[in-house]
Formats: structure tokens, C-alpha cells, sequence
């Protein structure tokens, strides 16, 4: 018996009613699995962010930050309290 014959035949053993909830759960899943397959290509506001910071790494320009990660999320969130 195949797979899709398997499959088939499950979806053969549920009511009516339960195959609607059946068929939105399998295209959420046939969704899921296409988006993971789908390769990341980033948008283009992400490549030019992406380009900004290769030149500036190349030319030594920019903001340069030293510190552990906690203090940059509390130093973007202090720039956050600034804008408010």
C-alpha cells in the first residue's frame, strides 16, 4: 500500500465535519513544509542594511560597539526611552 493509499484510507474513516478541520490542518502543514523549503532570500531593505554594514567594516565608519549583548539591547532601549 502506498502512502498515499494509507493516507486515503485514514481520511476515509473520518466524518464529514471532521474533514473540514482535517483539510485547513494538512494545508497549514503543506504551507509550513513549502515555506521551510523555500530558500532565504532577504529583501531588499535587508541587503542594503546588509551592504551599509560591509562598507562600513571596509572603510572602519559607523557606530562600533564593545560590550556584552545586554548592554547593547539596554543601550537600544534607552534610545528607545530618547525617542519617546
Amino acid at each position: 500500500m502506498s502512502n498515499r493509499e494509507k493516507c486515503i484510507a485514514i481520511l476515509d474513516s473520518f466524518s464529514e465535519g471532521q474533514l473540514a478541520n482535517i483539510a485547513a490542518m494538512l494545508q497549514m502543514m503543506k504551507q509550513t513544509i513549502e515555506d521551510a523549503l523555500i530558500a532565504d532570500v532577504p529583501n531588499a531593505v535587508t541587503v542594503a542594511a546588509m551592504r551599509e554594514a560591509e562598507e562600513m567594516i571596509q572603510t572602519g565608519t559607523g557606530q562600533h560597539f564593545q560590550g556584552t549583548a545586554a548592554d547593547f539591547f539596554a543601550m537600544l532601549d534607552a534610545e528607545d526611552d530618547d525617542d519617546a
